[in-house]
């Protein structure tokens, strides 16, 4: 019999939560497509992607009363703004992998986070880093190697050196976050769509210095696309998101993330003809897989059974009369004794 005792979500609500994140995941690998339509520059897009994205979510919060009893203290708000540093310019490390590579290449290199926040964790709070972690790494290391595509040409005489700097770029986008996802999660107690408003609001001053508004001349429908990326990619991106995070349970989340890079790369080659080469395509499993595996814990080493020790033969006892009330003290005892292993055994799994 189970000794599970953890409440499990009703089947709707896990299928509210589902559809969701579906929604979420969908939105968020439309996103690519939102930034190069935009036409401006990557340091322009986030910067009004977080001015629309603040004002929305701050409307948000505001009629959902989450501005009362925030819970809020002076560390946890210096936390979230440092956060929200790492969470900017990686969106702007990213926009500009965008054009360097492509929507696909990108969104899958980006999509290594998982594993530099396992290598972070190391560093920085010295978790253990198991020899399975490290397979994992290593299958993922492998993986993006085949996504990213480099051959020995693009080193020569310069080589495709657009492409590489865009590469890097995916690469410290996903550092960012990975940093950003570290610092956030020692914010506790505090509603996750107010951590969000902070970042989203200290992206504005902080890219102001970035920005080239004499480039937004002219710019006329497109601005729909910057507004769309505020409202829709930033506040009901978000929304849908930390909905769907109460009503599922850990697996489900960490399966459902890959819909936004299967989203994105179909996005890149119905809008764009993008597309990657078979050998990139042997490469996405092996992230994905990798992924789910650090996520989900999944073992990818056997482990070894404990050897077992032999048990030395009691020796004979001589029988001693024993008063009937100390038997009786004697047998509840042992009960007793017994109850409280199966107690132990049953806690420790």
């Amino acid at each position: 019999m189970s000794s599970d005792t953890t409440p499990k979500p009703a089947a709707s609500t896990e299928l509210r939560g589902s559809i969701e994140l579906t929604l979420a995941m969908v939105l968020s690998g439309t996103l690519g497509v939102f930034v190069v339509e935009s036409g401006a520059s990557p340091f322009n897009v986030v910067f009004f992607r977080c001015l629309f994205g603040a004002l929305a979510l701050g409307l948000y919060c505001a009629v959902r009363g989450f501005f009362k009893d925030h819970g809020f203290t002076p560390k946890k708000v210096g936390l979230a703004a440092l956060g929200g540093v790492f969470i900017v310019f990686n969106w702007a490390f990213l926009f500009e992998s965008y054009e360097a590579t492509s929507i696909s290449v990108a969104t899958v290199v980006y999509h290594t986070q998982p594993f530099y926040v396992v290598l972070l964790g190391a560093v920085l709070f010295r978790d253990k880093l198991t020899a399975t972690k490290f397979g994992w790494l290593g299958i993922a290391f492998v993986g993006l190697v085949l996504v990213a595509g480099i051959t020995v040409a693009d080193f020569r005489d310069g080589g495709n050196s657009t492409y590489l700097i865009g590469l890097g770029q995916a690469l410290l986008a996903a550092v960012f976050y990975a940093f950003a996802t570290v610092i956030t999660k020692r914010v506790t107690g505090v509603k996750p769509h107010l951590v969000a408003l902070i970042q989203v609001t200290l992206g504005i001053p902080l890219l102001l210095p970035f920005a080239s508004f004499g480039d937004m001349q002219g710019l006329g429908a497109d601005w729909g696309w910057l507004v769309g990326l505020g409202l829709i990619h930033t506040c009901l991106m978000y929304v849908l998101m930390y909905s769907s995070y109460q009503k599922l349970p850990t697996p489900k989340i960490a399966v459902l993330a890959f819909v936004y890079p299967a989203v994105a790369m179909l996005a890149d080659w119905a809008v764009y003809g993008h597309r990657i080469s078979w050998l990139q395509a042997l490469g996405i499993p092996l992230i994905v897989g990798a992924s789910l595996g650090v996520n989900l814990g999944w073992k990818l080493f056997p482990s070894r059974p404990a050897a077992e020790m032999p048990v030395p033969a009691p020796a004979p006892a001589t029988p001693q009369p024993v008063p009937a009330a100390a038997s009786v003290a004697t047998s509840t005892a042992a009960g007793g004794s017994a109850a409280a292993d199966q107690i132990l055994i049953g806690e420790s799994r």
